[in-house]
C-alpha cells in the first residue's frame, strides 16, 4: 500500500489541490454577496417618520437643504454631493446619550480620517441656543475635523422637516410646541445617490463597529 502511494504521489497530490480549488470556488458562489437596504419611509417606524410621508414605499432621497455650521459657513446639499455620510440629531448641552454619540462619531471620524468619500453631519435640535460660537467650542471640544465633519444650526422648522421627512429619524416633541422635537441615538447613513441605507443605535459600540463596515462596504463599490 505504500509503494503504491509513493507511486502516485503525484496524482495525489495534484488532486488534493484541485479538489481544495473547486470548494473554494463553490464556497464563494455560495456564500452570499453582501447587500444594504434602501430605507424608504413606509419601512420605518412611523413614531420616527412625519405623516405627510409615511406612505412612500420607493424612490426616497434626502431632500435638498441650508443650514450654517460651527465656522459660520452655509452648508448645502452640494457639500455632500457624491459622498458618503452619517447624520444624526443632538444638542450641546444633552447630558445623556450625546456624549456618548459624540464620542463614537469621533471614531468614525478617526477610522476614515483619509477617504474623502465619507463625511459626517450632525443637525442641533435647540437651534435657539445652539449658536455658531456655541457649536464652535463644541466641536473644538471633541476635536472635529471641520473639513469632514459639520455641525449645523438653522430654522428649527427646516432641521424639524429635515429630520421627520428625509432622514426618518426623529420623534415628536410635546404637542404644545409647534417643531418641538425629541432627538433619538439614531445615526443614518446615507448614500452617494442620497438614498437611506441604514439606521444604527449612535451609543451602541456593536452598532458602530456595523456602521464602520456598511461604510466601507458602501465606499467600495
Amino acid at each position: 500500500m505504500l509503494e503504491f502511494f509513493k507511486k502516485y504521489r503525484l496524482f495525489f497530490g495534484v488532486l488534493i489541490v484541485f479538489s481544495t480549488i473547486i470548494i473554494s470556488l463553490f464556497y464563494s458562489a455560495l456564500k452570499p454577496k453582501k447587500t444594504l437596504p434602501i430605507f424608504n419611509p413606509a419601512d420605518v417606524n412611523p413614531e420616527l417618520v412625519d405623516s405627510t410621508v409615511q406612505y412612500k414605499s420607493k424612490y426616497h432621497t434626502i431632500a435638498d437643504f441650508s443650514f450654517i455650521n460651527q465656522n459660520g459657513k452655509t452648508i448645502t446639499q452640494k457639500d455632500y454631493e457624491g459622498k458618503i455620510y452619517v447624520a444624526d440629531f443632538f444638542f450641546t448641552t444633552c447630558g445623556t446619550i450625546c456624549p456618548k454619540m459624540t464620542i463614537n462619531l469621533s471614531e468614525i471620524q478617526k477610522a476614515f480620517a483619509n477617504n474623502p468619500k465619507v463625511k459626517l453631519l450632525s443637525h442641533t435640535v435647540f437651534p435657539e441656543t445652539d449658536s455658531v460660537p456655541v457649536l464652535k467650542a463644541y466641536a473644538k471640544k471633541h476635536h472635529v475635523d471641520d473639513t469632514k465633519w459639520n455641525l449645523v444650526t438653522g430654522d428649527k422648522k427646516e432641521i424639524y422637516t429635515m429630520a421627520r421627512k428625509s432622514y426618518l429619524a426623529v420623534k415628536l416633541g410635546k404637542p404644545s410646541e409647534l417643531y418641538d422635537m425629541v432627538h433619538t441615538e439614531n445615526f443614518v447613513l446615507v448614500d452617494t445617490k442620497k438614498r437611506v441605507r441604514g439606521f444604527y443605535d449612535g451609543t451602541n459600540k456593536e452598532d458602530i463597529k456595523r456602521l464602520i463596515e456598511d461604510i466601507t462596504f458602501l465606499s467600495n463599490q
